[in-house]
C-alpha cells in the first residue's frame, strides 16, 4: 500500500460515505437516530475528535473520563429512578449492556447449568448472551394480541437454574412495553434478577406518559440497560448499564494479575476503550439538557401517533399493534408484502427496516421514529400510500419453486461453502467470480428466507455474512 495525499483520502471516504443510508435528515427509519439539532451534533463531534485518543483503560491515566462516565451514570439514574447506592457502567451498546447483565446473573448463582427467561420479544442481543456466555435461554410465547410478555407464563418457565428474567421497554420488533410490575415480582419472588431492557426506549419513556411503570421505581427490577446513541442522540456507540446496588455490578468486573504486565482491571467487556463516544456522549447531553430531551420525545411521539392513525387508512397496510413509545410496526395484507413495500419505499428515499415473520406472526415493517422525522411526516404518509399501492398492483412477491427446492433440501448444521455457493446460483445471486452479488431491490431474498425455519434462516444469512466480508483483492502495487 502506497501513500496517499490527505486530499485523495478525503475525496474517497466522501465517496464512500456516498454509498451508504443518510444518518441525518430523518429518512432512515433504523439504525440511525436524528435530533435534527446541527449544534448538538457539532459539538458531539468535536468532542469525538478531541478526546479519540484517551484511554479508558486506566481511569488514573485519563481521570477526565471518569468524570465523564460517572456524570453520564448519574444522569441515568436520575431518569431511571434509580435508589441510594445504585451503581452503573458505561459500555459500547446496548449489545454489550445486555451481555454484561447476563454475565452478572451468571457470575451471582453458583447454578452449574443456569438458564434466564426470556420472553420471545427480547431482543437477540440475549441470544447473543446465552451463545457467548452459556447461559441457556428459555423462550416464553408472549399474548398473541398485546405482544407483550406473559407473567404467568414467565412464571411457570422458572426453575432453580433461572438466574436472570428479562422484560422490555419497550420490545424492538413492535414497539409495546412489558408487564414489567409483574415479571420483577415474580423474580423477587424467587430471589433472582430481573433487567429492563430498555436500550431502545429508556431515554424516551421517561418524557411520555406511560401507563406502564418499568424502571428501578419498580421493586424487583435489578439491573436497566439504556443506549445514549438512540434516543440520547449522541455518536455511536454508547450505552449505560445500570445496578440497582454496587453488589449487583460487582460480579461483571474483571480483573487478572496471573500474568507478567500490568494487572488488567476492567468493568466492561472492552480493556481498551477510546473516550471519543464517552466524551461526545457527555457534550451532547449537556447540550440538549433534559427539557430539551422531553420536547425531542414529545416529537418522535406525536409523529409516531400521526404515522400511525395515516397507516390505518391506507388499503393493504395495518398497525399490528399500537405502540408505546415512537416504534411502529406495519404488516400488510394478503393483497400485497412488506418486503416490496420496503423496496418501494427505499426508491422513494426512505429506509423502513423490512422484518420477517416469527410464529403466527406475519412479515411486517419496522419504523424507528426520531425528532428529525417529525417535519416530514406527510411527505412519508404519502410515499408510504404510494408504496403500498405500487406493492399492491405487483402483487405479493413469491418465491421461485426451483429455488425453494434447493433451499428446502439444505440441512442447516450441515450447510458448508459448497452448499451455499449451490444457493447462490439458484436464486441468482452468484457474481461472475463467485462472489454475492445482491440485487437493488430486495423483496425476493427477503421472501426467500421468510420461508425459511429460522435455523436454516440464520446458517444462510452466515453465509452471507461471510461472502461479504472478505478482503478486498489487491492490485499489482499493493493497493486496495
Amino acid at each position: 500500500m502506497t501513500a496517499m495525499p490527505t486530499d485523495e483520502v478525503l475525496a474517497t471516504l466522501r465517496m464512500l460515505q456516498g454509498l451508504d443510508l443518510p444518518a441525518h435528515g430523518g429518512r432512515t427509519l433504523a439504525y440511525v437516530y436524528d435530533s435534527g439539532l446541527a449544534d448538538a451534533d457539532a459539538v458531539g463531534l468535536e468532542a469525538l475528535a478531541m478526546f479519540a485518543g484517551s484511554n479508558g483503560l486506566d481511569p488514573t491515566a485519563f481521570p477526565s473520563l471518569l468524570i465523564m462516565e460517572n456524570d453520564l451514570v448519574a444522569l441515568a439514574g436520575d431518569l431511571l429512578d434509580a435508589p441510594d447506592g445504585f451503581a452503573g457502567s458505561v459500555t459500547s451498546g446496548g449489545t454489550e449492556s445486555i451481555l454484561l447483565a447476563v454475565l452478572a446473573a451468571r457470575k451471582g448463582s453458583d447454578h452449574p447449568s443456569p438458564s434466564m427467561v426470556l420472553p420471545t420479544s427480547a431482543h437477540a442481543a440475549f441470544h447473543k448472551a446465552a451463545a457467548y456466555l452459556g447461559v441457556r435461554a428459555v423462550l416464553v410465547d408472549v399474548d398473541p394480541v398485546t405482544l407483550r410478555a406473559d407473567p404467568a407464563a414467565m412464571a411457570a418457565a422458572v426453575d432453580d437454574s433461572t438466574v436472570l428474567v428479562v422484560a422490555s421497554a419497550p420490545s424492538y420488533a413492535h414497539g409495546v412495553i412489558d408487564p414489567v410490575p409483574e415479571i420483577a415480582a415474580l423474580a423477587a419472588a424467587r430471589g433472582i434478577r430481573c433487567h429492563v431492557d430498555a436500550c431502545i426506549g429508556g431515554w424516551v419513556l421517561p418524557h411520555l406518559d406511560v401507563a406502564t411503570p418499568w424502571t428501578f421505581a419498580v421493586e424487583g427490577v435489578t439491573s436497566v440497560s439504556v443506549d445514549l446513541h438512540k434516543y440520547a442522540y449522541t455518536p455511536k456507540g454508547v450505552s449505560v448499564l445500570l445496578h440497582r446496588t454496587a453488589a449487583l455490578r460487582s460480579t461483571h468486573l474483571f480483573a487478572s494479575a496471573t500474568w507478567p504486565g500490568y494487572t488488567m482491571l476492567n468493568a466492561t467487556m472492552q480493556s481498551t476503550r477510546s473516550g471519543g463516544p464517552l466524551a461526545a456522549a457527555w457534550a451532547v447531553t449537556r447540550r440538549i439538557g433534559l427539557d430539551g430531551y422531553a420536547e425531542l420525545a414529545r416529537r418522535a411521539r406525536e409523529a409516531t401517533l400521526a404515522i400511525a392513525t395515516a397507516a390505518d387508512g391506507i388499503p393493504g397496510l395495518r398497525v399490528l399493534v399500537t405502540p408505546d413509545s415512537t416504534l411502529l410496526a406495519l404488516a400488510t395484507d394478503d393483497s400485497c408484502d412488506a418486503f416490496t413495500v420496503a423496496d418501494e419505499m427505499l426508491e422513494r428515499g426512505w429506509y423502513v427496516q423490512p422484518q420477517l415473520s416469527f410464529g403466527d406472526l406475519p412479515p411486517t415493517l419496522h419504523l424507528t421514529l426520531s425528532a428529525a422525522t417529525a417535519p416530514a411526516v406527510d411527505e412519508l404518509v404519502d410515499d408510504l400510500s404510494d408504496a403500498v399501492a405500487a406493492a399492491r398492483a405487483a402483487g405479493p412477491v413469491r418465491v421461485d419453486p426451483g429455488v425453494a427446492a434447493v433451499v428446502g433440501g439444505l440441512d442447516p448444521a450441515s450447510l458448508d461453502e459448497a452448499g451455499f455457493a449451490r444457493v447462490l446460483a439458484a436464486a441468482g445471486l452468484a457474481g461472475a467470480d463467485g462472489s454475492l452479488a445482491l440485487p437493488t431491490r430486495m423483496a425476493g431474498v427477503n421472501a426467500l428466507l421468510d420461508a425459511c425455519p429460522p435455523a436454516l434462516r440464520e446458517a444462510l444469512l452466515v453465509g452471507v455474512l461471510d461472502r461479504l466480508s472478505r478482503p478486498t483483492p489487491r492490485g499489482p502495487n499493493g493497493n486496495s
